[in-house]
């Protein structure tokens, strides 16, 4: 059973000097620079998928609009159902990507920069992907498999990663 004393008294407890010296230096208006270049290389392109992502669900909402398609439905003209087809592809491969994406810049292989590069390449085959599915299904399949090569590719510098840090004697 959850006890709201034993929760304040932790609270009230607690050492709280980390969080004095962070609002002190808020207060003196200096900026703290906390990530390595790979974990802002990492982010910018998180950031680039979500937004490509967003750009993607516009258009469906733009299409829906243009071809009186009214929810729920998820088809009807094939323009629709193509922009569709490339907003849910691109949400079921970036549950793959990103944790990847992750994993492989918090443990990384020899290069540091890799896994950012092969996410921003993954960006350019979803970019790809797109214009060949709008313009005839038949022509995502050179974006589709770039996209499935970066995933792969980001899978494996994630897993030499993961298992150089369980095997290396130290790391526990």
């Amino acid at each position: 059973m959850y006890d709201d004393r034993a929760f304040l008294y932790g609270v009230i407890s607690m050492d709280w000097s980390d969080l004095r010296i962070f609002l002190a230096i808020a207060r003196e208006g200096e900026t703290m620079l906390t990530a390595e270049p790979v974990f802002l290389w990492t982010a910018t392109v998180t950031l680039l998928i979500g937004f490509f992502y967003f750009f993607c669900a516009f258009r469906v909402g733009n299409l829906r609009a243009k071809h009186d398609i009214r929810a729920p439905a998820t088809s009807g003209h094939p323009e629709f159902d193509r922009a569709c087809r490339v907003q849910l592809n691109t949400l079921e491969q970036m549950g793959i990507v990103l944790p990847f994406l992750w994993v492989a810049a918090f443990y990384p292989i020899a290069w540091a920069w890799l896994a950012p590069l092969v996410g921003a390449i993954w960006v350019i085959s979803r970019i790809i992907y797109r214009v060949g599915y709008m313009a005839d299904p038949d022509k995502r399949l050179a974006g589709a498999m770039l996209g499935g090569l970066c995933s792969l590719a980001l899978f494996i510098i994630a897993a030499v990663g993961v298992a150089r840090i369980w095997l290396t004697p130290h790391a526990m």
